[in-house]
């Protein structure tokens, strides 16, 4: 069985820890969430030292009590296996389960995702606890679903435990076979560093030059980081699955050196998320030309729903956030609250849950403040809550029963992603060229899709969408190249940037013209390159066409030469030494078209292609938005959902030239209207 039907019903609720509070103080809590119209809750996460209070001895009484009390009220429940907080008596017992930096410093007992994932002792007592807890609870009434673990690879996503060098050492065995593959997959000619004995190969330690590794060493480690992840897992997943089949799976969190596409295909129901848009304060780039800010949160979101189409939010910002010393978030204003929670809803959530229920009073997160703060008096966030579960108690399962709508689709791929962790020819420039795009797009109320490139991907998954943009694959396999061949042949629209094909996927670079695999597709070859940074002044590109436009041609520039009769050049570099060369060209191939720009995008390059594919809103016959409303659309069998999100303090003019009705309140509309500041409105 596959309860994947558990997202067919909306639920809203918190995560909750009875193991912090007086027990007096539970069932008022309860009935509170209950009045707020949340339906579930998710607890034990963190709790491995209530259950095994010591080695092989168990007690669920404090939950079984808090768990009652939940079913009283008519609140399910979402049981956390608590292996990201091993207990104290474990890690003193068995240090070989603690992580270790490369530089081989043991990190301790004292906050938490302390362990490693090679361990066999760790897994061994994490199957223990898991299977314990499963046989407790699998009839539980209030039980519905599992979380297995807290956000893998947060905090520290590398190890280097004696356990893990060991564990690397046969997954590339597995991988390789022999050492003649392992060095000519790494290239271990250069430098002297071929191996003669497999007890010679370890995970990167540290090395001259700031640590730097053998690069394509450094790509394995991260695809053995991930597998390595997903197997330890799997042996939690395995045992839920066998001893509470009713139940459903899913873990949480979205973070690095993790295929989470491959654990939720072979290990969940679905995946879940943590969304804190006020990151956004503190990643924030002071540089950034017209910044997202929380906006930008809904790119992430796109991310997680390329996993899974629907998923759900385990932990929804509700406050200020942070702990004692970082993360120092302010405080949403009114309103904002209720935004993020339908922007996640807008992108494919089915269930949300509020971090957290009150604000912890001991602890690192003291200042990671919940719905309810420390005195728990009524207060702004407790009214927003009610205000949003009023309404999703009326609207909730229309929205679950719709998935998220797009025709263009933002690509990506883990093995770009890793290679452009330590690559800085190409690993920089994909997150500046993607969120150029989102903006363009977003900007217009253009919705869009991410999308990974996996080697399952098939000729109908890239066929939902009109037009594909693949900022800068450097690592491109043949195989990838000739589905992306089929793809536009057939019709479709794909963009390119620069950097784009030239490794194969050990990260070695084709002795090939650039751009390599995407050659033939491009109908193009690359003359000459250079980064933009430094001495080398910024450099721009006029557009043909629409009074030659002028836009920067940001650190990054190929010099274009077109190869093929059906190629043409959209765009010429308008200063440095190579003014007047081709810097953007547009080949028909087949039924489609390859786009390949020989920068790094910005946002107006990105309008400029939009606006000459001749790319519009798919409400824009019947509605007019100002640039500060998202636009996002579901559909379902009984039709689309259109969000409108207005991430703006200030309120926001809106027409409708048709009549719609809003979902949440019911109330018809047409004509002028105001959406008020951080506003929301669903229109059916």
């Amino acid at each position: 069985m596959k309860p994947i039907d558990a997202l067919k019903e909306f639920r809203l609720g918190t995560c909750y820890y009875p193991e912090h509070w007086p027990e007096a103080l539970w069932e008022d809590d309860f009935r509170r969430m209950s009045e707020l119209g949340f339906s579930i809750v998710r607890v034990a996460e963190f709790a491995w030292s209530i259950f095994e209070p010591e080695e092989g001895v168990f007690s669920f009484e404090l939950f079984d009590r808090a768990l009652a009390l939940a079913h009283k009220h008519g609140i399910k429940v979402i049981i956390g296996t608590p292996t990201a907080t091993p207990p104290a008596w474990l890690t003193h017992k068995y240090p070989e389960v603690l992580n270790v930096t490369q530089e081989g410093v043991t990190l301790q007992h004292g906050l938490r995702r302390h362990y490693n994932y090679s361990s066999q002792k760790y897994r061994e007592l994490s199957a223990i606890i898991t299977r314990k807890m499963a046989e407790h609870y699998k009839d539980h009434p209030a039980v519905i679903g599992w979380q297995i673990d807290n956000e893998f690879n947060c905090e520290i996503g590398v190890f280097y435990a004696p356990a893990d060098h060991d564990a690397f050492r046969i997954w590339l065995q597995e991988k390789y076979g022999t050492l003649d593959k392992l060095n000519e997959a790494w290239g271990t000619v250069f430098w002297s560093q071929t191996y003669s004995a497999w007890e010679q190969v370890f995970l990167p330690r540290p090395t001259p030059a700031d640590h730097q590794p053998n690069p394509h060493q450094a790509l394995d480690e991260k695809r053995f980081i991930s597998d390595n992840t997903i197997s330890y897992a799997k042996v939690q997943g395995d045992i839920l699955r066998k001893v509470a089949p009713n139940h459903w799976v899913t873990t949480n969190g979205l973070f690095g050196h993790l295929d989470s596409h491959r654990m939720n295909d072979e290990l969940l129901d679905f995946f879940s998320y943590d969304s804190y848009p006020q990151f956004s304060t503190i990643f924030y780039d002071k540089n950034e030309v017209n910044p997202l800010a929380d906006r930008g949160w809904s790119q992430t979101l796109g991310a997680v729903r390329s996993i899974s189409p629907n998923f759900a939010i385990m932990e929804q910002q509700s406050g200020p956030g942070g702990w004692v010393n970082r993360m120092d978030m302010p405080s949403p204003k009114p309103g904002q609250m209720r935004l993020w929670t339908y922007q996640s809803i807008a992108h494919g959530a089915n269930m949300v849950l509020y971090f957290r229920w009150r604000t912890a009073t001991v602890g690192n997160e003291i200042y990671w403040h919940g719905i309810n703060d420390y005195h728990n008096q009524p207060n702004r966030r407790v009214r927003e809550a009610g205000q949003i579960g009023a309404e999703l108690a009326g609207a909730g399962d229309r929205i679950a029963n719709t998935q998220f709508k797009a025709e263009i689709a933002l690509l990506r791929d883990y093995d770009n992603e890793w290679d452009g962790e330590y690559d800085v020819w190409h690993g920089p420039f994909t997150w500046q060229s993607g969120k150029a795009w989102f903006k363009a797009l977003n900007y217009r109320h253009i919705p869009s899709d991410m999308l990974y490139v996996r080697s399952g991907t098939t000729i109908e998954d890239l066929k939902r969408y009109k037009v594909l943009v693949y900022p800068h694959p450097a690592i491109m396999r043949d195989e990838t190249a000739e589905l992306l061949e089929q793809y536009v042949r057939e019709g479709g629209i794909i963009i390119f940037g620069c950097r784009t094909g030239y490794k194969n996927e050990h990260g070695h670079a084709y002795m090939r013209p650039f751009p390599g695999a995407a050659a033939g597709l491009c109908g193009i070859s690359v003359e000459e390159f250079t980064m933009v940074k430094g001495s080398r002044a910024a450099t721009s590109m006029k557009w043909s066409g629409s009074g030659e436009a002028l836009t920067g041609a940001d650190s990054f520039n190929e010099i274009l030469v077109v190869e093929s009769d059906s190629a043409e050049a959209v765009a010429h570099y308008a200063s440095d030494y190579y003014a007047g060369k081709p810097a953007v060209t547009k080949n028909v191939f087949g039924e489609g078209q390859a786009w390949y720009y020989g920068a790094v995008f910005n946002e107006e390059a990105a309008g400029q292609i939009i606006e000459r594919l001749g790319l519009s809103s798919p409400a824009s016959d019947w509605l007019t938005l100002p640039k500060e409303v998202e636009l996002a659309i579901r559909e379902g069998e009984d039709g689309p959902l259109y969000f409108l999100l207005n991430y703006s303090e200030q309120p926001a003019l809106v027409t409708l030239n048709e009549e719609k009705t809003d979902l949440l309140t019911g109330s018809k509309l047409s004509g002028s209207l105001t959406l008020e500041g951080y506003g929301v409105v669903v229109l059916s």
